[in-house]
């Protein structure tokens, strides 16, 4: 089992001292990862016709930081603990671009970084981007085999229903793929992880989250692939009684799984870090 750090936007704030001491911290207590999440916009609610999709609670007065900027932060600051996006909106950006990103923060952190990706909920924040909110699954598919193509080919010609790429090309290569989990709460989501996907990223080990491994391993079998390749990742809450709610985890599939901090902000979060590890503590570097 790898335990992970989601990190805490709403409390940690923009003090760059706090952010860098917090990846250093982290990866110096035995953490495997650190997740962080992605909004470009922040939205009122009030008067939205359509409504925001359940789920969507984020408004103009949270606070998330640009994945691609922080991550790159800390990857000059750790050499061991892996950088995820958990998720990254896709459809909303650029592939080509986006491919390029993910190349470099690849490169730069030796591999560390693992690109979870869904759909979002938040079409005023699509609108605002320039892209189309009502094709964003069909072009999130095709977004995830483009960047596989643009990572490994030196010039490609690539024609798709949202992607036209004309006799052009990344440089550089990636040696290997960036990782692409998916996340989300559709069953198309979770078909397009069995067909496509290196692991899927949940908010919880439910009734749904367990079903859905069973059916990502059935369906990745059922189109040629090996379902043991396919990680399975959950947010399990705070420090006390990880152990036992990772335990659990590992039993019905789950390979990672996320730890939630406290309710400090800034710099007592830092504090919080060492009072998880103590809680958490056996179950980094093991194999449960």
């Amino acid at each position: 089992m790898k335990v992970g750090i989601g990190m805490p936007e709403q409390q940690i704030g923009f003090d760059p001292g706090v952010l860098k001491e917090f990846a250093v911290r982290a990866e110096e207590l035995g953490f495997d990862f650190i997740s962080c999440v992605d909004h470009v916009l922040g939205t009122p609610h009030d008067r939205r016709d359509p409504p925001f999709a359940q789920g969507g609670f984020y408004d103009e007065k949270s606070v998330f930081h640009e994945p691609f900027t922080l991550l790159s932060f800390w990857t000059a600051l750790t050499t061991r603990i892996n950088l995820a996006t958990c998720v990254l909106v896709l459809p909303q950006r650029q592939t080509a671009l986006v491919a390029k990103q993910a190349a470099e923060l690849a490169i730069l952190s030796n591999h560390r970084f693992v690109m979870g990706v869904g759909s979002g909920w938040n079409y005023i924040e699509y609108e605002s981007l320039g892209t189309d909110y009502r094709t964003r699954g069909r072009r999130l598919e095709e977004q995830v085999i483009l960047m596989r193509r643009l990572w490994s080919e030196p010039v490609l010609d690539f024609t798709g229903d949202h992607h036209r790429v004309d006799r052009a090309g990344l440089n550089p290569l990636l040696e290997q793929p960036v990782p692409i989990w998916f996340g989300g709460f559709a069953k198309v989501q979770q078909d397009r992880c069995a067909r496509l996907g290196d692991g899927f990223m949940w908010a919880g080990n439910t009734s749904w989250s367990r079903a859905g491994i069973e059916f990502i391993r059935q369906r990745a079998t059922e189109v040629g692939r090996n379902p043991d390749d396919i990680a399975f990742q959950a947010g399990l809450g705070e420090a006390e009684g990880f152990v036992e709610r990772a335990n659990q985890w590992a039993a019905v599939g789950g390979t990672h799984a996320s730890v939630r901090l406290g309710e400090g902000h800034g710099a007592e979060l830092l504090d919080d870090l060492v009072r998880v590890r103590d809680e958490v503590g056996e179950l980094l570097g093991s194999a449960v």
